[in-house]
């Protein structure tokens, strides 16, 4: 029987999600207006409720957002969020209280770009299967910039230490695209733009193949931090070839036995007030219902 479908367009690598993005805020309240009452998110009501962190959901992924001093990802976190008249809105509410700080917001062809109050750029698009899945809510990318001449490195270093697919592109800058699970990417952009010093700031994948990668890692002295029996860390991206330094970022990993692995989150409508209040409307479906169904 002669092949119906492309079978290796559904294949995954390693990595089989990515959950969060991890920065410190100096405030947790100036944070919540940014990322709660401005973007529209929630925030997770079952960890982390004090007042020293603070985990936002963004469909199945989050922002973690610890106490401490300002941390600012060298890039932008891409997110998914439909409403672009009422995202425009929210924020738009939150600006005077915002004053002084670093926060902005501004209009594209087709994204609307956030500054939260410390930097940390945020693009917010509306869903499009075609582009970022089946999602109405979530994170399906985060976009790092890097120096000149880096990418192709980069891009050899997440299938050779990590099992991770990636492939190189060009256009706005070279770009390494790393397959972090169905529809989730690391990028990582090349520029000629002077670079910032790492500040410490995270992002968190679940891997599959949880000890293959800490061995090449450990063989190569880049294990950072070791967490617990499901959980470590590593910082340096080098390339496989001659070990030569790349970029920095920690990323924290996940075995796929870990307890939290795909812990269902809570997210809500936020067009759901207590004036347009109505039944059955208070969560927000972060995927695309079967009206809209691909065919595939």
């Amino acid at each position: 029987m002669p092949p119906q479908f492309d079978r290796a367009a559904e294949d995954l690598g390693n990595s089989i999600h990515l959950e969060h993005v991890n920065v410190q805020v100096p405030d947790q309240r100036l944070a919540t207006l940014f990322y709660v009452a401005g973007l529209g998110l929630t925030r997770d009501p079952y960890l982390m409720v004090s007042d020293t962190n603070m985990w936002i959901n963004v469909g199945r992924s989050q922002f973690h957002l610890p106490s401490g001093q300002a941390q600012v990802l060298r890039g932008h976190t891409g997110i998914v969020i439909r409403g672009r008249e009422a995202l425009l809105d929210r924020l738009a509410s939150v600006a005077g209280k915002l004053d002084g700080t670093a926060f902005a917001f501004s209009e594209h062809n087709h994204y609307v770009e956030a500054t939260c109050p410390w930097g940390n750029r945020v693009r917010c698009y509306e869903p499009d299967a075609a582009r970022f899945g089946r999602i109405t809510l979530g994170i399906p990318y985060i976009e790092f910039e890097v120096p000149a001449g880096t990418a192709k490195g980069i891009c050899a270093f997440y299938p050779q230490i990590m099992g991770i697919p990636a492939e190189l592109e060009n256009g706005d800058g070279r770009l390494a695209r790393v397959k972090m699970a169905k529809d989730q990417y690391l990028q990582f952009r090349e520029t000629d733009r002077p670079q910032s010093d790492y500040d410490g700031h995270h992002v968190q994948m679940y891997i599959t193949n949880f000890s293959g990668p800490y061995r090449l890692l450990t063989e190569r002295g880049l294990v950072f931090q070791e967490d617990n029996q499901y959980q470590y860390r590593f910082r340096d991206i080098v390339d496989p070839a001659d070990g030569r330094h790349l970029f920095t970022v920690e990323h924290e990993v996940r075995s796929a036995t870990h307890p939290m692995y795909l812990r269902p989150l809570i997210n809500r409508d936020p067009a759901q007030t207590n004036r347009t209040y109505a039944h059955g409307h208070d969560q927000w479906p972060w995927a695309m219902g079967p009206d809209q169904f691909d065919g595939r």
